[in-house]
């Protein structure tokens, strides 16, 4: 079912949205610890630059792709993913099949104000849903080892972690086995989005790869430097890419 490929230097798993389901919830039934990233523009040109950090989204058990910019480097690399998988959207369908089977869910990240409130919605919305527990992502250094035994005690089968990258990444690779969460998850911005603080761009411009420009239109002094400096990078490691592939073709 799955076929794990490499783009860029990381390594990503070629799978439907519903196989990823199926597959999380064989890392539930196990009950060891699993960590799963999502790899976008952003993620990739970072991890390029970032050792610690390519080897940590490479040893993740479960590797998905949400960018449709990434989804379309792949088919013109000759490695093309099934479809995008968007954190987002992946979030939303295990909070429901969460309800469905019974699975204990902790929320970390966000303000206090954002993840109490999506505490709130989601119980209300899927009835039957259990938030284990819930936390803010804000916290000074010598609290951690406050924050992991706090969600250690939970007891919880899936965290979904809204803190930014690479901190999210770092914090889940670090803490992950000691946490013995079956299925840990960084979310980003999900949480804003889910409480209405932050909209979500309209669904064509999410099929034609844009929403990363709505999200620019919301917030443009401080998405600028990210989308039109920093992501920049991404087309050259792009182009090394396809420069590799002509190299052994020819």
């Amino acid at each position: 079912m799955n076929q794990r490929i490499e783009m860029m230097g990381c390594q990503i798993d070629n799978l439907s949205m519903e196989e990823t389901l199926q597959v999380i919830e064989g890392f539930i039934k196990s009950g060891l610890p699993h960590q799963h990233v999502v790899v976008n523009v952003d993620k990739l040109v970072k991890a390029s630059r970032d050792q610690k950090l390519r080897r940590i989204i490479n040893d993740c058990a479960l590797i998905n792709v949400d960018g449709m910019p990434v989804v379309w480097a792949s088919r013109l690399l000759g490695k093309p993913l099934k479809e995008r998988v968007a954190g987002v959207d992946l979030f939303e369908a295990l909070m429901q099949r969460s309800a469905v089977k019974g699975w204990r869910v902790f929320l970390l990240g966000a303000t206090e104000e954002v993840v109490s409130l999506a505490k709130q919605i989601y119980e209300r919305k899927y009835p039957g849903l259990t938030v284990a527990g819930h936390r803010n992502g804000y916290w000074r250094q010598e609290e951690e080892a406050d924050v992991v035994a706090q969600i250690k005690a939970a007891q919880a089968d899936l965290l979904f972690v809204a803190i930014s990258s690479p901190k999210k990444e770092h914090f889940l690779g670090q803490y992950q086995a000691e946490m013995k969460i079956p299925f840990a998850m960084g979310v980003g911005g999900t949480l804003d989005v889910a409480t209405g603080k932050v909209k979500r761009a309209p669904v064509w411009m999410q099929k034609n790869g844009l929403e990363w420009f709505y999200r620019f239109l919301q917030e443009p002094r401080r998405m600028f430097k990210r989308y039109f400096i920093d992501d920049m990078a991404f087309f050259i490691l792009f182009a090394k890419e396809v420069f590799a592939k002509f190299r052994r073709t020819n």
